[in-house]
């Protein structure tokens, strides 16, 4: 989102969304890294639009696979590891996404709509990935709220077997739901339980089945882990003003081994990200994303990564942030390389 301070300060300059901005509040020092490519604006001009990216990866051609991304006033895109866009699926309410495969091969998005602020929803479709379209799938209803934060609860191969998958929510009133989906014939039907509540609007969300646990990023306050299976929660990094400064906004991980590697945050405040090693949450830095040639990124709401090989542009994984300040055009997405990100954390003094 865009926060009031920074809303008032581009309207002032008669620009909205075409310059940088100035965070109120600096965390601790960030190391740089630059992007790599980048995605069209969307096609929503001149508001908050762009949103959250999502990938599916290609196990027989790496280099093939594709991401996903939301317009939360227009729909859902599919770009190439290029930028370039592929299809498009016009959905005007959806806010975050995460994609995942089936066992036989189906590919499945899931988006939480938003277009019923009484209820939150989740918005489905199917990826062709042979030539980048969506075709819709319908929608499953969740439970009391206004759609916002969803990730799909998928193992680190990103196939999950059979015809069902679990779909965690977090809209703004913080409850988070636990929904079920499994396919029936030509349709997806879903059953939803609560399992745990925030006290006040969370966003980000991802999963680790390796571990049942479920991160949530309650924006003002910080990070919770929740267990899966029984909603017991504890918070895991609370906003600090340095390593995380709120809004914290997406939440991404890179698996590796039984239980470790990578979780990142994006520090939407200083227009910065935040990694912690797991399983202990130890803190390993922070990152930004610099200009160069396809600019710096500010305001992220949503990320991604996937820390496997991804072909020639992206051999050590690669990372996606939405771009909320991306003057002189629309927000979009932007691709930086995840084994240059982490040799930069790790190289710092």
């Amino acid at each position: 989102m865009i926060r009031p301070f920074h809303a008032f300060a581009l309207l002032s300059l008669g620009i909205t969304g075409a310059c940088a901005t100035i965070p109120a509040i600096t965390g601790d020092p960030a190391v740089t890294v630059t992007a790599t490519a980048q995605t069209p604006p969307v096609g929503t001009t001149n508001e908050d639009a762009a949103d959250d990216p999502a990938i599916w990866r290609n196990p027989a051609s790496p280099a093939a696979s594709l991401i996903v991304g939301t317009d939360k006033k227009g729909g859902l895109y599919v770009y190439d590891l290029k930028g370039t866009e592929k299809g498009f699926l016009a959905a005007p309410g959806l806010n975050n996404v995460d994609v995942v495969e089936l066992g036989d091969g189906t590919v499945v998005v899931a988006a939480s709509d938003r277009s019923d602020l009484a209820t939150a929803q989740i918005t489905l479709a199917l990826l062709d990935t042979a030539t980048g379209k969506l075709i819709p799938a319908g929608k499953v209803a969740v439970g009391p709220g206004e759609g916002y934060g969803i990730c799909i609860d998928k193992p680190n191969a990103g196939t999950v077997p059979g015809d069902s998958f679990r779909v965690f929510s977090a809209p703004k009133n913080g409850v988070i739901y636990s929904t079920v989906i499994s396919r029936r014939d030509a349709d997806f039907a879903g059953t939803t339980t609560t399992i745990a509540a925030v006290p006040s609007q969370p966003e980000g969300c991802i999963a680790d089945p390796r571990t049942g646990t479920l991160y949530i990023g309650e924006e003002v306050a910080g990070l919770w882990a929740i267990d899966t299976a029984t909603g017991a929660k504890r918070m895991v990094a609370p906003i600090d003003n340095k390593l995380l400064v709120a809004d914290l906004e997406g939440l991404a991980i890179a698996p590796e081994g039984e239980d470790g590697g990578y979780l990142i945050g994006s520090s939407q405040g200083d227009n910065a990200y935040a990694v912690w090693r797991l399983p202990d949450m130890t803190p390993l830095g922070r990152f930004r994303i610099a200009a160069d040639t396809f600019g710096s990124t500010e305001e992220t709401d949503g990320i991604e990564v996937d820390n496997r090989d991804f072909g020639p542009d992206f051999p050590g994984g690669i990372f996606i942030a939405q771009d909320g300040i991306n003057p002189p055009f629309a927000q979009n997405f932007k691709y930086a390389r995840w084994d240059a990100i982490l040799a930069a954390l790790e190289a710092r003094p």
